[in-house]
């Protein structure tokens, strides 16, 4: 059940939650760190729209692994207002880096509104 798991409550504890979630093998509460109506930039040409779509994604992503998440060092924060903030990481697989704009919901929790997991590194 998502409501008896630890929220986000700053932009920074999303990647670590995620990873934490991940190597748990928990796909569902991975998908409830995004908001019902997130975006997922995945695959790359056909982007992946609503937390229960996420939550397959999620899953088969899970099925896949064969090494345990890594937890990368997030980039600075950048903050628009109160509510809505970018967040980064570099990665740590070479895939070049992992952007997210996340959401403080009105229970204070942030969730990921919009998420590209990977953009490759100019060549």
């Amino acid at each position: 059940m998502t409501e008896n798991r630890e929220h986000a409550t700053t932009p920074e504890d999303i990647t670590r939650l995620f990873v934490e979630r991940a190597n748990a093998g928990d796909a569902e509460g991975m998908a409830a760190l995004y908001a019902p109506d997130a975006v997922l930039a995945y695959p790359p040409d056909n982007p992946t729209v609503g937390r229960d779509a996420i939550r397959a994604v999620c899953e088969q992503l899970l099925a896949h692994a064969k090494e345990p998440f890594l937890q990368e060092k997030p980039l600075p924060t950048v903050y628009y207002g109160d509510d809505l903030a970018l967040t980064s990481t570099p990665s740590s697989d070479n895939t070049g880096g992992r952007v997210q704009v996340v959401r403080r919901g009105p229970d204070g929790a942030w969730r990921r509104i919009i998420d590209r997991p990977e953009i490759r590194a100019a060549r």
